[in-house]
């Protein structure tokens, strides 16, 4: 007679077993990568191709953003402002990116803007209602075999955006490992599919792609420094000084 001991030492070691075939299904992630070109070097400025089908009440609001930035040097970007959901990963100006990957979570560094996403797998995410909206909105994930599933809630509206969309937007993500370059060098794939009922009449579907840069880091992206550096340069010269700071 099997004694309960030994049926709970079976137990564990099929837990166990199950553990480690699961984890050994499961990708990593973490290096740079650049938006993919097909060839060895830097990635392509250009996002992918699409865009989402606006409801009437989303165009309006995107035609007064418009009818307001057009011709002139407002934007995002030239306030320092962070592309947020789903801009960061889908095109980031041809800025590479780095993913740092953990059991419980997923760190994205987005070098544009230095913006930043976190995946919080399993029982480290919690309640996403319990956080305050952001351009990058909240995100979750879990492991459906070597794919990653990425949802994003919480999100802002945006009229300042290529993608725009409503507070009501959501986001989800599959990332896994495609096929590699001919010299090995691995690619990365993003299926991507925004839902808003709010803003979109349908749902967009984009696929994004990146080549991993063996040994890089992403760099430092300073926006503003710049812009604080010019405003001191006028207020020197006012003052007749001579401005030593670089």
């Amino acid at each position: 007679m099997i004694s309960n001991r030994t049926l709970g030492m079976v137990s564990l070691a099929i837990c166990l077993s199950a553990a480690v075939l699961e984890a050994a299904e499961q990708p990593d992630f973490s290096g740079a990568w650049t938006t993919f070109r097909g060839s060895i070097g830097a990635g392509a400025f250009n996002a992918p191709q699409g865009a989402p089908v606006l409801t009437e009440a989303a165009e309006a609001a995107r035609n007064d953003f418009l009818s307001l930035t057009d011709g002139t040097n407002h934007g995002a970007g030239n306030s320092c402002v962070g592309s947020g959901m789903p801009a960061s990963v889908l095109g980031s100006g041809g800025y590479p990116m780095e993913i740092i990957q953990r059991p419980e979570q997923v760190f994205v560094i987005y070098e544009a803007h230095s913006e930043f996403r976190r995946f919080l797998i399993g029982t480290e995410a919690e309640d996403p209602d319990s956080f305050f909206p952001e351009r990058n909105g909240y995100s979750t994930a879990y492991w459906e075999g070597d794919r990653l599933i990425v949802e994003t809630t919480r999100l802002k509206t945006q009229v300042d955006s290529r993608y725009p969309h409503s507070n009501e937007a959501t986001v989800r993500e599959v990332y896994y490992l495609g096929e590699p370059l001919e010299d090995g060098t691995r690619v990365l794939v993003n299926e991507l599919t925004m839902t808003d009922s709010a803003w979109l009449k349908e749902p967009f579907s984009i696929v994004k792609r990146w080549q991993e840069l063996p040994g890089y880091h992403v760099l430092t992206y300073e926006c503003s420094e710049p812009k604080w550096l010019d405003e001191m340069e006028g207020l020197y010269e006012e003052a007749g000084l001579e401005m030593v700071q670089e």
